[in-house]
């Protein structure tokens, strides 16, 4: 196969998909379809990491004169994912120049795909079929609704509930999310506390045990990409559960990155928002949230108007409390610093850089993996099916299987923010609202 080269490169204007301004990025477009932006022109040297990578291959060119003149829309793929991305430059030969260049490349792929499978042996095509077919008979039987018995609802959301139920086959006790399909929401979380605030003391605690957590997913290779308060459980001796591992991706190094826009608004980190590949370090930045919630009562980022939510998260600074001590202020700002690449953790010792750190001094992280450290609440249960700690308003309920069919027309928590006694600004509220 030849040398990837450059067919056309130079500045466009691109505009952001989340937060509608116009960002000036070095695009450069090769053979092999890669079409990546930088935020400054690289050197022939080394090339950095680029901020887009997108590929033409199979993709769809449209001129528009709106919202600036001489723009352009492609219709391409990122990793796997169909995407729409506007481009603008300043003139409509300029525009010309780089459409047909990105057509030229995008219709040499084509021919060459076509070429390759007109030369396929069809032997190799059985070879595979027969492959996945081996594959298919070794999943597990996926479980179905009859397989559970429902006792109990949890909780309620805008888009669907938590219920307590059964399996039939083994006695064990699941709490089962019931959704609609068309949102990716948000499952309901019951604060761990009636508390305001929790001291110093307790967050490290919590804290120590949600890094413990993370690190055992990075080495895995596992991004979590959704933590928030709604997602941290206690189990019955009082130690932090990780729960909804719907947006985890798989196969995540050190050094690889996703691009999938996903997760709850006010825990969003600014590469994603930034619409940059983004890696392992957004799981720091979502610790960082839910550590500044403990110890200040409140989201550190925080307005109704998500555009401008948005804004707050990649351009204000963070403010503490008076009440907080050096070491949480240092922690939070390591931890929200929005960088990733200079962010506490975003480093190649990911979790060992946030160990280190003198908030938590005196932890044995040992310990904190053995379930070794006594937890300072520990919930007063008597049975499995004991839920004296979710909302009454939802547990006196009788049990229906058909999600809420309300929600607002973005698919987004649509519920008030008057109506959160524990956290103000808490981004769930135990709400009957539908």
């Amino acid at each position: 196969m030849s040398d990837v080269t450059i067919v056309r490169e130079g500045w466009l204007q691109k505009r952001g998909e989340y937060i509608k301004n116009w960002r000036p990025r070095y695009f450069l477009l090769k053979t092999d379809g890669s079409f990546i932006g930088y935020k400054e022109k690289p050197q022939d040297a080394d090339l950095p990491y680029p901020l887009n990578n997108f590929s033409v291959a199979k993709c769809q060119l449209m001129k528009t004169e709106r919202p600036k003149p001489n723009t352009f829309i492609i219709r391409c793929l990122q990793w796997t994912t169909v995407i729409e991305r506007t481009f603008h430059v300043d003139s409509p030969d300029e525009r010309d120049e780089w459409t047909e260049a990105i057509q030229m490349v995008a219709d040499k792929l084509q021919r060459q795909e076509e070429e390759r499978i007109q030369c396929s042996p069809t032997s190799n095509i059985d070879n595979m079929v027969e492959e996945e077919m081996d594959i298919s008979t070794t999943h597990h039987k996926r479980k179905t609704m009859s397989d559970f018995d429902y006792l109990k609802l949890l909780g309620k959301g805008t888009f669907g509930k938590v219920i307590l139920v059964r399996e039939k086959a083994s006695g064990k006790y699941y709490a089962m999310k019931i959704l609609k399909k068309e949102v990716i929401i948000a499952k309901l979380f019951f604060h761990l506390s009636r508390e305001r605030v929790f001291s110093e003391e307790r967050t490290r605690f919590y804290g120590a045990e949600i890094v413990s957590a993370l690190d055992y997913l990075h080495s895995a290779k596992i991004v979590y990409r959704d933590l928030k308060l709604e997602n941290l459980m206690l189990d019955k001796d009082g130690h932090i559960k990780i729960t909804d591992f719907g947006l985890c991706k798989e196969g995540i190094t050190d050094a690889a990155t996703m691009k999938t826009f996903c997760g709850t608004p006010e825990y969003l980190a600014p590469e994603v928002l930034e619409d940059n590949d983004y890696g392992r370090a957004v799981d720091w930045w979502g610790l960082g949230v839910v550590t500044y919630e403990m110890m200040c009562g409140r989201l550190p980022f925080y307005n109704q108007d998500h555009e401008k939510l948005f804004e707050l998260i990649l351009m204000e600074d963070i403010k503490f409390p008076r009440t907080l001590s050096a070491d949480a202020k240092s922690l939070l700002s390591g931890l929200l610093f929005k960088d990733p690449n200079k962010r506490l953790g975003g480093g190649p010792d990911d979790a060992k850089e946030i160990m280190r750190h003198s908030f938590f001094s005196g932890i044995d992280w040992q310990d904190v993996y053995d379930k070794k450290l006594v937890p300072p609440f520990k919930p007063q249960v008597t049975s499995e099916t004991d839920t004296r700690y979710f909302d009454e308003e939802f547990t006196a309920q009788t049990i229906t299987i058909t999600p809420p069919e309300k929600f607002d027309e973005d698919g987004m928590d649509c519920l008030d923010n008057e109506r959160r006694p524990h956290f103000p600004q808490f981004s769930y509220s135990a709400s009957g609202r539908e």
